[in-house]
């Protein structure tokens, strides 16, 4: 696409916005209920698209993907009322006569940029808080979904005015296009290195930004704990999405009383989820690209293989891999994202908090242990986006719960009502009467006037 017809999009879009048609919670309302049932109606081609992209099988297409989203779209239907509603709040005695309230507003016109892991739930899910918000928005999927930004594109044209909502498919070019617009906010989902352009690019409009990104987010086993059902958990989380997923536990922090029946677990549960050629099974999925694919296999000529380890370029799969590690091995210095699994010993928890305090703050923690006092302790003593306590991922699920990174794996936070807020700028408002003016906050300031007011803010403190 030409960087005038994107310059045009946006003029539209900004346009569009200015009459005001977005204001309207009946029109929020339909738009999204439009989006619901444009999902319904397409999920087999999206999940025929993810399956494309990267060999998702319809259980987690629908876990994951689509039927996040519906879930997303269903509970900003029913609370959208409550979350764009006036809120009524105090006003001091010294600003007697008055009222003050804050009104949710739109922000305006905004940028959406996704990754390829999860291709649509994380066009999608923004795409919800920012329609919830009373938005326009530009849509950017990743080129290197290439199946899923298809169909994503004719879907959004198909159902959505293009003024309103539209896709702007392309690679670096029509990025760095769409990022060079003086868009109300951009959100963006991705790796740190193209997370500082996308905060660059933005601080020259004072651009407010989103940036879910990623990072290595460990996980402790350590403690009284369940070990069977542990690794049962760990090796769901690990290589759903065969790895790809960005709060996947990165590597594993074991104490060494745990470290020996590790493996034997890792093997009993990889061949119960995915038979013993995971190659073969419906369930596990591809890596997007032999680019990534060839990065990965980087690891293999330097650590040590303790399970698994077949790979196939072509067919661009790697076998759910346990590695031996240390805290200074080479698969330790960037983010995984994909089926490899560090094993590192500790010899106590203030070993692996160490460790952990030494990194970059992660967008996930894993805690596996039935000891409270040593949940609590790392709790307290480790920072990250957010915690899970005894599973993997699930914590990402809950509308409830606000979900974003901190430091270096990323800034602000969305899903459920917090999307709404993230797309929102709460208007402070102060509304006073002209029945009675007070000449004290008027010159000239008298000491008379100067002791009046020290005498009021005492009392008022």
């Amino acid at each position: 696409m030409s960087l005038e017809s994107i310059k045009s999009i946006f003029e539209d879009h900004k346009n569009y916005f200015s009459e005001g048609e977005t204001l309207s919670i009946s029109f929020r309302k339909n738009q999204l209920a439009r989006l619901r049932d444009l999902i319904e109606k397409n999920e087999k081609a999206i999940h025929d698209a993810l399956k494309e992209d990267l060999g998702k099988s319809e259980f987690e297409a629908y876990v994951s993907e689509t039927g996040f989203c519906i879930l997303e779209i269903d509970k900003a239907i029913h609370n959208i009322d409550k979350w764009a509603r006036t809120k009524s709040v105090s006003t001091s005695l010294l600003h007697f006569p008055a009222s003050s309230y804050i009104k949710p507003e739109p922000l305006g016109t905004v940028l959406i940029i996704s990754p390829w892991n999860y291709p649509f739930q994380l066009l999608i899910s923004p795409l919800v808080g920012a329609i919830a918000a009373g938005n326009t928005a530009i849509l950017k999927p990743s080129e290197v979904a290439p199946a899923t930004s298809k169909i994503v594109a004719d879907l959004i044209k198909n159902h959505f005015s293009n003024s309103y909502i539209s896709v702007v498919e392309g690679a670096v070019e029509e990025t760095q296009a769409l990022l060079d617009l003086p868009f109300d906010y951009i959100f963006y989902t991705g790796n740190e290195f193209v997370g500082k352009i996308v905060m660059e690019k933005a601080s020259k409009h004072l651009t407010p930004v989103t940036l879910e990104l990623g990072g290595k987010s460990p996980c402790f086993i350590v403690g009284d704990v369940d070990l069977d059902l542990t690794i049962k958990r760990i090796t769901w989380g690990k290589f759903f999405n065969a790895g790809q997923t960005c709060v996947a536990p990165d590597y594993l922090l074991v104490e060494e009383k745990h470290y020996e029946k590790i493996v034997p677990l890792f093997e009993k549960y990889i061949n119960e989820l995915y038979g013993k050629d995971p190659k073969v099974s419906d369930d596990y999925g591809k890596i997007i690209n032999q680019r990534h694919f060839d990065r990965l296999m980087g690891y293999f000529t330097k650590e040590e293989i303790l399970l698994g380890g077949d790979s196939d370029r072509e067919a661009k799969y790697i076998s759910p891999t346990i590695l031996k590690a240390q805290f200074d091995s080479s698969v330790m210095r960037e983010e995984i994202f994909g089926p490899l699994c560090p094993l590192i010993k500790i010899k106590n928890i203030d070993e692996g908090i160490k460790f952990v305090n030494s990194r970059p703050k992660p967008l996930a923690l894993y805690i596996f242990t039935n000891n409270e006092e040593l949940e609590t302790k790392i709790l307290e003593r480790t920072s990250s986006g957010g915690v899970c306590i005894n599973d993997t991922l699930l914590h990402l699920s809950s509308d409830t719960l606000p979900f974003g990174g901190v430091g270096a794996s990323g800034m602000g936070m969305y899903h459920g009502k917090f999307s709404f807020d993230t797309f929102s700028h709460f208007r402070a408002v102060m509304k006073r009467r002209q029945m009675l003016d007070i000449p004290i906050k008027y010159p000239p300031y008298t000491s008379s006037k100067l002791s009046k007011i020290r005498k009021l803010l005492k009392f008022m403190g």
